[in-house]
């Protein structure tokens, strides 16, 4: 099953419009071009929704925050960010 060429959903790519097919296969699962993945930002692994609206489906990328990112902030105060600190702060714990 493929699209047609005014099914295909644009995507703003410094102000120039792209237009890309993509097949779906018997599994419901579709490559997105190259291209597009570029312009989106997206990488392998990363998540997309899709949102249906009125005129048709958006899709966009999910932004996720580090999964560390809710622990900053729970040690101890005074470690700065960065390897070199946390390398330096458990050599001093450890009395090196």
């Amino acid at each position: 099953m493929s699209t047609s060429k005014e099914q295909c959903d644009k995507v703003r790519n410094g102000g120039l419009a792209v237009k890309k097919q993509a097949r779906i296969t018997s599994k419901g699962q579709i490559t997105v071009p190259h291209e597009i993945r570029r312009a989106m930002g997206v990488r392998p692994g990363d998540k997309l929704l899709f949102e249906k609206d009125g005129s048709g489906v958006r899709v966009r990328p999910v932004r996720t925050k580090s999964p560390f990112e809710k622990y900053r902030g729970i040690g101890s105060p005074g470690i700065r960010r960065g390897k070199k600190a946390v390398v330096r702060w458990v050599r001093e714990l450890r009395g090196r």
